[in-house]
This record gives C-alpha cells, structure tokens and sequence, in this order.
C-alpha cells in the first residue's frame, strides 16, 4: 500500500517527462483522468500491523485534492469488510500539479499556462517540451520571441545585422539575449532549416562577430597543420598559400576531399562568405562546391560576385539529373526569385528546383569517386604555367 506522499512523488516526476508532459498538457482528451494505484493491505500487516493501516487509512483520509476511490474488502481477521483507499484519480492538470505539492512543478505550470495563451498554438509542445528555452526569461519576452518568429521569414534582414531589425518591438539586444529561443521557435514553421544552416544565414543578416571555418591543407605541405580553424575575418586578411583554393559549404564533405597539389581547402562557409569579398585571391584559383538547391546556389552567387572568375564544382543541372535518386525535399526555399550573381544555366537550374518535389542534392551523398574525379579535372584544367 502506498502513502500520498509517495504518489505525489510519482506525480512530481511524471512533471519532469517529457512525453507525459507535453501528452497531459496538450492532449487531454487522450491523457486524463490519471489513475493511481494505493494498493491494498496485505492480511499479514491487517493481522500483525493494523495500527499502520490505521494510519494509513487516516492519511488518505485527509486527502483533498482529486478522488479517493474507496472499497469494501474483506480480511479473514476481521468481522466486518474494511473500508480502504485502493485509487486516486487525477481529473485535470490544475489537479496533478496540486497534489505534487512542489514549488518549482507549480511555478512551471503558471508560466506554461501564460506562454500557452499568449503563443501561437504551433509553438505549444516546443514550449512545453524544451522547458530550458524559456525558464531563464520572463513570460512577456518569451511571448515576444514567439510573436516575432510568426513575422520572420528567409531573407528577411536583407543583409542588415540582426540588432538593427526593429520587429515587434524588439530592442538592439533581443537576438542575442534570444537567440535559441527564436532559432527553435523557427524550426517549429521550417522544418529546422534555421538549425541547419543558422539564424543568420536563414534571416540573410549579416554576421558581425567572427565565423570560424575549417581550413585543410590538402596538398599537405602548404600549412603547419593538415587541418584548422580560422576565423573568417582573418581569412580576409592572409595571402593563401598554394596556387588553388576550395571553398566548400559544408564541413562534412571534409572525408571526400583528395590530396591535391598546391590547394587549400576552407569548409563550412554557409552564408559567411564577406571574407571572399577582400580575400587576397587574386593570382589563384578558386573552386566553389556546394549543395544543389536553393540555398547552395544563393551561395554560390554570393560567392561568385565577390570572385567573378570562381569556378563553380558539381553544381549543374547535369549532376542534379545523374542523382536525382538521392535528392530529398527542401523544406524552406532561399526565396522565389533567383539571386544575383548566378549565371543562365544556374538560373534556369534555380527555378527547376523551386517547382520540383525533391528540390535538394546534398554534397555530402555525392558519390566520393566522382567529388574526386571532379576535383583532379578542376586542378588539371587550372595548372600554372
């Protein structure tokens, strides 16, 4: 037989499940009432301990929260049946956090309530799931990230910085006191596009604080180190060694890039390409590779009007086609209408992309021989003299 004390810290744990909080709060036609077994005496403890039943009785007696449900049980050791506690039925949330009794769970709860009426429904079982992206604020600027983040959308900031957006009624400060909340709040409406390629990027802000790429010497002598981290703005200042740069989107293609003669690899670009605006790259060659979809070709626009003579690598129409098997959906587009700096072929792939079903060729499930094959053709056709 258990106390109330001990189910209200069953209670107080179920508060701390994920699963079961998001299912009591958000789906009560499913999840209520909550029916928790007391149990029953054993006839040993009726026979042997009956001054504990008796307590017990006596303590779900003064139970107030909820229902009691009590039965008429008979003992070999008694005359009459014994009335006991054998359930205790939870109804509603109002209730379950009641009788947890605790004063964090009930604090939890007043703030959910308020973030619940003052959000739009789609962000309901983010906020109550990820209960570390609001706990540390206040509910009025939890509210006001969640009204901004209905307002948002790619390209947005059109290269200003974040702090000099002034959306509902945000201050200077909002996207750096917020910007997890904002970051998660937008997955909920783009299926974790900002995530996946970052807040900024997805809002086309422009990136006042340093990005750190990853830069591998793949000729593996150019370089100290085979591979490092540098921070873009540095890479705008350096004279790079080697005769080749490649400058890839994404860092996890690194396992597909060859040992290739005077070059350096820089991964992990993304949107932060304003280093290849004032990159002393001049007297070499430089690649870009990226993936095929909306977002990789606004990068490579991007890219190419800051070096008009880069050369763009797997990223045709030709390449989408043999590959098309492995192309999945793109969840969020970079916008409807084709970015500067892209070429006719890459316009017109631009467009296809945005009509088509599976609309994104990711670099990195491009089939390793053919990225290297690629890339010795790039390094034999831009020898030196």
């Amino acid at each position: 037989m258990k106390s109330p004390s001990q189910l209200k810290a069953r209670l107080r744990r179920q508060w701390e499940s994920t699963n079961t909080r998001e299912s009591r709060l958000l789906h009560p036609d499913e999840s209520w009432p909550v029916i928790l077994s007391i149990g029953k005496p054993k006839p040993r403890e009726m026979q042997n301990d009956l001054d504990a039943v008796k307590r017990h009785v006596e303590l779900w007696r003064s139970v107030g929260i909820g229902e009691v449900v009590w039965e008429s049980i008979q003992y070999r050791v008694t005359a009459d049946p014994v009335k006991l506690p054998t359930r205790w039925i939870i109804n509603r949330p109002t209730e379950w956090i009641a009788a947890s009794a605790d004063r964090s769970v009930s604090e939890e709860f007043d703030s959910l309530s308020e973030l619940v009426e003052g959000c739009d429904p789609s962000f309901h079982s983010v906020l109550i799931r990820r209960r570390s992206l609001w706990r540390d604020k206040s509910v009025a600027e939890t509210c006001q990230a969640a009204r901004l983040a209905m307002v948002l959308h790619p390209g947005i900031a059109n290269g200003q910085p974040l702090r000099t957006m002034s959306l509902a009624g945000i201050d200077t400060k909002f996207f750096e006191r917020n910007a997890r909340l904002v970051t998660s709040l937008l997955d909920v409406r783009f299926d974790n596009e900002v995530s996946n390629i970052g807040l900024e990027a997805f809002l086309g802000a422009f990136v006042e604080s340093s990005h750190w790429l990853l830069v591998l010497d793949l000729d593996g002598s150019l370089l100290p180190f085979s591979k490092q981290r540098v921070a873009s703005a540095e890479l705008a200042k350096v004279s790079f060694p080697g005769q080749r740069i490649l400058i890839v989107e994404n860092e996890s293609c690194q396992h597909q890039l060859p040992t290739l003669k005077n070059t350096i690899a820089v991964l992990g670009a993304g949107f932060d390409l304003e280093w290849t605006e004032k990159a002393n790259v001049a007297s070499k060659s430089v690649a870009y590779w990226g993936d095929i979809d909306t977002w990789g070709l606004q990068f490579l626009g991007k890219a190419r009007e800051n070096i008009p003579k880069l050369t763009p690598l797997l990223m045709s129409s030709e390449v989408f086609d043999a590959h098309h098997d492995m192309a999945v959906v793109e969840p969020v587009v970079a916008g409807t209408k084709c970015p500067p700096g892209l070429n006719d072929s890459e316009r017109v792939l631009y467009q296809r992309l945005l009509d088509e079903p599976r609309g994104r060729l990711e670099q990195e499930f491009l089939p390793t021989a053919i990225v290297k094959n690629n890339l010795f053709e790039w390094a034999k056709e831009e020898q030196f003299d």
